[in-house]
């Protein structure tokens, strides 16, 4: 029978099998060992495989260098990065060598990494703790980006992450780390590259991921609308197919994530659907983003990610043009 677990539970529960079911499997990073990790993510693990799980230095560079050399040499590395943007101070790393070793080796080496980190706003935390770079990270040639959205979903996105034979950045949306509780099946696994479709609707297709999805539902439940809702999954290589499918039969579409604006996902999937589908829409493409400006502080930062009002205000927009 399945367990009840919230993003948190459903990360940590996950790391513990995986741990379990592949030697080869290796945890480290940024105080994940004796203090669980900065949300707790990974509490425990130290003790029940003290050889596998590591603390590191402060010093991102390295954490993700030295996972393409435990790949590289037939391990199957766990990064954690404590927050998103700490992730810059070692993305030469990732994309100068992490992301570059299949292509550079011509398939002789694979790096079968998975970097784990927190990402998004919504718990008024510290400059540098809040960003989205989802739309950078899906940049590089050579990277799987992936953004669950549920307990569940993280669950079987993290597994498959885990066994994938490439490195994959998996960001984990802060805000929902401890709120919906849920049923986690066992051993269970979603393909990456594969969309799902959160809500089924009629009248207008709503993309979103991460903690955007919950909202989007939210507003799916109480609009004068039949909203289709679509969830990603994988931000990079993304599933054009079932999103411009759900275009093609609702005439409509708003995209919805909290990065900013300019060269965020939302104008990349625009550009898809245009291409795709252009000539089933009945309104533009609809984005509700956050700003071109730095995550404000704590003060502001309710006012930079979007909520239920702006996310309504797209749809209502968009069936009503």
């Amino acid at each position: 029978m399945a367990d009840k677990y919230r993003v948190v539970g459903a990360v940590r529960e996950t790391l513990r099998a995986e741990l379990e079911h592949d030697e080869e499997v290796v945890l480290y990073g940024e105080d994940v060992g004796r203090a669980g990790g900065v949300f707790r993510a990974t509490e425990g693990l130290l003790d029940d495989f003290p050889d596998r799980v590591f603390d590191t230095p402060v010093a991102e560079a390295g954490i993700v260098g030295a996972g393409a050399g435990l790949a590289a040499t037939g391990l199957r590395p766990v990064a954690e990065i404590q927050f998103q943007s700490f992730i810059y101070q070692g993305f030469h790393q990732l994309a100068q060598h992490v992301a570059r070793m299949r292509s550079r080796t011509r398939g002789t080496l694979t790096l079968p990494m998975t970097i784990r980190t927190p990402y998004g706003g919504g718990i008024h935390a510290l400059e540098l703790h809040s960003e989205s770079y989802e739309a950078g990270f899906s940049h590089v040639p050579g990277l799987t980006v992936v953004v669950p959205s549920t307990p569940a979903e993280t669950s079987g996105l993290l597994r498959s992450a885990i066994r994938h034979p490439d490195p994959v950045v998996f960001l984990e949306p802060t805000r929902l780390y401890r709120s919906v509780r849920e049923e986690v099946p066992e051993d269970h696994e979603i393909p990456l590259g594969e969309s799902r479709i959160a809500e089924p609707g009629e009248d207008v297709t709503v993309v979103a991921w991460g903690s955007m999805l919950q909202r989007t539902l939210d507003v799916a439940d109480d609009i004068d609308a039949s909203v289709e809702v679509v969830d990603p999954r994988t931000i990079h290589p993304l599933d054009t197919e079932t999103i411009t499918d759900s275009v093609k039969k609702t005439g409509r579409c708003v995209v919805v994530h909290e990065a900013p604006r300019t060269a965020g996902m939302a104008g990349e999937i625009t550009a898809r659907i245009n291409e795709d589908a252009f000539l089933y829409l009945e309104a533009p493409v609809e984005r509700v983003t956050g700003y071109d400006v730095p995550v404000p502080f704590f003060a502001r930062e309710d006012d930079y990610v979007p909520d239920e009002e702006r996310i309504a205000e797209g749809i209502r927009k968009t069936v009503e043009f």
